[in-house]
């Protein structure tokens, strides 16, 4: 049997990544120390690899395909094919940011600042490589972790990933600027991409992971209309929803299916009531694919 080896994050991105993957329609069973998943298909063999290593993997061929952060492509200046993106992360479904922070008392108030300064981060590449376009000499140290602690004891600043910014208040840190702006990517080795059976399993997977993702935001909702309120149902909703409409065996009656974002529910179901829809029900959706 033909195998795509497909390579997971390990750490942060780990459980929104196979939760993401269950919704896709892909179980994946980690064991407490394995680093080698089961899968319910067959023709995936998935390793968990660090986020941070996973484009040199891929770009080797040691494995067809993973998923990463675009700020480790960057850092590892990675030659790999980028299949889609996918904006998850640990928290939520947005961006992750790398800042430039300072302790609160710092006299630094721009990277200009950091002229002969010494700046703690894991993104060592990226960072010397803004500094360079900023015209600002800096020493860019790697920091091995616990990066916030550092800021002004063993760095005047650091560059660190941030995605609520709590951690960063926390440690009582003033951002500066911003670096960079991060996504989660589905990364593909080039050679993995010219052969048609690693190519076409490398889209069905995009196409069932964007179809999650889409899905993450939006509910179903059915109810129940008389024909003659059809018209005030519709200035409810959306203007670019337009629903399913069928009819039902109680004359002048039809049911009435539209997909929304959840969000629009709180506002929208009142205003469906008082026009008239009965038997309103909110149900999940799991993969949404346009």
């Amino acid at each position: 049997m033909k195998k795509l080896k497909l390579g997971l994050p390990k750490g942060s991105l780990q459980n929104a990544t196979i939760d993401l993957f269950s919704k896709a329609g892909f179980r994946v069973y980690i064991g407490e120390r394995s680093y080698f998943p089961v899968c319910d298909d067959d023709e995936l063999e998935i390793m968990m690899v660090r986020a941070q290593e996973m484009p040199v993997y891929v770009e080797s061929g040691v494995l067809d395909a993973g998923l990463t952060g675009y700020d480790w492509v960057r850092e590892n200046r990675a030659r790999v094919k980028e299949v889609c993106e996918l904006v998850y992360a640990k928290y939520g479904f947005k961006p992750v940011r790398w800042v430039l922070a300072v302790p609160e008392k710092s006299s630094i108030r721009s990277v200009k600042d950091l002229k002969g300064k010494r700046v703690a981060t894991e993104l060592v590449n990226v960072v010397s490589d803004y500094l360079n376009k900023k015209k600002v000499k800096a020493k860019v140290e790697f920091s091995w972790g616990a990066t916030e602690a550092k800021a002004g004891y063993l760095a005047d600043a650091i560059v660190e990933l941030t995605e609520t910014g709590s951690s960063l208040k926390a440690n009582s840190l003033r951002v500066i600027e911003e670096i960079m702006v991060s996504t989660t990517r589905l990364i593909a080795n080039g050679r993995s991409l010219e052969d048609p059976w690693k190519r076409k399993k490398i889209e069905n997977i995009e196409i069932l992971l964007k179809g999650a993702l889409e899905a993450q935001e939006m509910v179903g909702l059915k109810m129940n209309v008389r024909e003659s309120n059809i018209a005030r149902i519709m200035t409810c909703l959306p203007a670019l929803k337009k629903p399913t409409i069928s009819r039902l065996a109680v004359p002048g009656w039809v049911a009435l299916e539209v997909i929304l974002k959840e969000d629009l529910l709180k506002k929208i179901i009142p205003e469906l009531k008082r026009a008239g829809a009965e038997g309103i029900i909110e149900y999940p959706l799991t993969k949404v694919i346009y």
